[in-house]
């Protein structure tokens, strides 16, 4: 370990030296043993272990147990429930537009900004990457690379993305395109003056996992069941890819101030089974997988790599989270913080630089939120309300009623709030004045644009709806399955008043296929129109007009045959003027 004096000369130093660039990499669904420097006896990843050698690791650190929650308080450093995008559908997974993203924080600070991969925050104007500070980006739709609002078609392989906005077929698998992008993005700004962020969020190893047989084959051979293969598969081409990017970095010599963050945005979504263990399975013995609100769902492996920055090696036990991250860069880069915003997060400098005494014991909050509308009806009692969730201190974890002394017991096996009742007590109140205070919104939605001059049309599918009879359908399977009669109703917000025309379809655009429908119907607003349709009819449209401002829309097809009703799955709002 450096002496004291000559950390305190270099922390002297950088504060004069250049502000660093700065890599954030978010893989999707490796939870914390997903590694093999973190135990795992199946998987080598030789690369992720070098960031954690090299780097700083940050072992009690915490996200949201689902993706579009983790991504909106990283960009934000703000409790996703706060924000607006605490569900992975149903019109929750907006990051709210009067929000500042961490990009916009960067870019306003003389960064140039790119971000490649999965962005899960909002697909049209003005949520989209490239309307939140974000000048260079390669991404995929909703939630995953296949999931409906991408082309039909798209399987991880030579698949359509999009660059600003403008789809455009790759060829190659997922994320060797994605770290191309990134390298690419970097390359072309060698010798400007000007520092880089970029925003790597992958998504890999969300499902379905797929991989090329070369990576998973060798898992196969050792007898571990095909899809953890192809999962370890996955986690083994990205640390290729890591590798390709931390060699390129030293090869074009900006390894040295160039700070390289890895973190996953949830618990493990393949190492673990549900409730059926096997020889295979490994979670570094904690208790749940994703989605859980057990240490398992949230806590993740998180590395911080900035060779002239930081002491490689070093181990930071304190509790910190996701949303500690934007508030830090604004420490580390010397950024100009934005006005009026209040973190949820904290800097954790003092923790980089080897400052504890300087920090203090906090309370964080996990919560795993859906689109329930009597979450927010005044008639039912708060304790009634809350989603399932985690009560995190240093010593502490209280999930839901249980209560567990995660230092004596990391495996959360033994629940002790019946010995220690006065601790439920507190952290209980704790929650129930945090919940009052993030869900001051009072479940608000968060509106899709119709109208806007940056984008016009506006396009949204069944996944976006806020339901009213069965779900949402994000599997592109689903579209074609007779059986389900699916209804929900879009926020919009109609930016100018005139004439819409609403097409909507049961199928996407590039998919000329019959409704088999004989009524279509929309009501938007207080405006109702029906139309006759051919059972052959691909689409429905209906030209309406509208007053700007906030209104619902719902619409509904009446099957030929059944004389059932199911929602539009697919829509498309296109203002045409005065």
């Amino acid at each position: 370990m450096k002496p004291l004096f000559l950390l305190l000369a270099l922390f002297s130093c950088l504060a004069h030296a250049a502000p660093p660039n700065v890599i954030l990499i978010v893989t999707d669904d490796q939870g914390y043993g997903d590694m093999s420097c973190h135990g795992n006896p199946w998987l080598k990843t030789p690369n992720i272990d070098r960031l954690h050698d090299e780097g700083v690791s940050l072992d009690d650190y915490h996200v949201d147990p689902y993706c579009t929650p983790t991504r909106a308080a990283l960009m934000t450093g703000r409790y996703s429930i706060r924000v607006g995008a605490w569900a992975v559908t149903q019109g929750r997974q907006l990051l709210n537009p009067d929000e500042t993203t961490m990009a916009e924080v960067f870019e306003a600070s003389g960064y140039r900004t790119g971000m490649f991969g999965k962005w899960h925050l909002g697909d049209p104007y003005p949520y989209a990457p490239q309307y939140r500070g974000f000048q260079d980006v390669v991404c995929h739709k909703a939630g995953g690379v296949d999931e409906i609002g991408n082309p039909r078609g798209n399987n991880y392989f030579d698949d359509i993305y999009y660059r600003n906005g403008v789809p455009e077929a790759f060829e190659g698998y997922c994320t060797d395109i994605f770290f191309s992008e990134t390298l690419r993005f970097i390359r072309e700004g060698i010798g400007s003056e000007d520092p880089f962020f970029v925003y790597l969020p992958l998504n890999a190893m969300h499902g379905p996992v797929t991989v090329e047989p070369k990576y998973s084959n060798p898992f196969l051979a050792q007898g571990i069941p095909m899809n953890r293969s192809k999962f370890f598969g996955m986690v083994q081409n990205f640390d290729e890819n890591l590798g390709r990017l931390l060699d390129s970095l030293e090869e074009w010599g900006l390894d040295e101030n160039t700070l390289v963050i890895f973190m996953g945005d949830n618990g493990t979504g393949g190492g673990m089974n549900n409730g059926q263990r096997d020889p295979t399975e490994y979670n570094a013995g904690m208790r749940g997988k994703k989605g859980s609100t057990y240490e398992g769902g949230h806590r993740v492996a998180c590395f911080a790599r900035w060779p002239i920055g930081f002491e490689a090696g070093k181990t930071i036990d304190a509790l910190t989270s996701h949303h500690d991250w934007l508030p830090t860069f604004i420490d580390i880069c010397g950024l100009e913080a934005p006005q009026g915003v209040a973190f949820d997060g904290e800097s954790i400098l003092p923790l980089l630089k080897g400052e504890a005494n300087r920090w203090k014991e906090r309370t964080v909050f996990i919560d795993r939120q859906a689109d329930q509308l009597e979450l927010w009806d005044p008639r039912v009692e708060p304790g009634q309300r809350y989603p399932s969730r985690a009560v995190l201190t240093e010593r502490w974890r209280m999930v839901n009623g249980e209560l567990f002394d995660i230092q004596q017991d990391p495996s959360q096996e033994t629940d002790v709030a019946s010995r220690f009742p006065e601790v439920v007590d507190t952290l209980s109140a704790k929650h129930a004045k945090f919940f009052e205070d993030v869900t001051s919104h009072k479940g608000k939605y968060t509106p899709f644009i119709i109208g806007a001059p940056e984008q016009n049309p506006t396009q949204f599918t069944t996944r976006d709806w806020h339901p009213t009879e069965g779900g949402v359908i994000w599997k592109m399977s689903l579209v074609r399955d007779e059986s389900v009669y699916v209804n929900g109703f879009w926020a919009l917000d109609v930016q100018r008043s005139g004439t819409y025309a609403l097409r909507i379809s049961r199928y996407p655009g590039d998919e000329v296929n019959a409704i088999g429908a004989n009524r279509a119907r929309i009501r938007i607003g207080d405006t109702e129109q029906t139309l006759a349709l051919n059972p052959n009819d691909t689409e429905a449209r209906f030209d309406v007009d509208l007053e700007a401002g906030e209104t619902l829309l719902q619409t509904w097809f009446k099957d030929a045959e059944t004389e059932r009703e199911r929602g539009a799955y697919y829509v498309e709002a296109t203002y045409l003027g005065q």
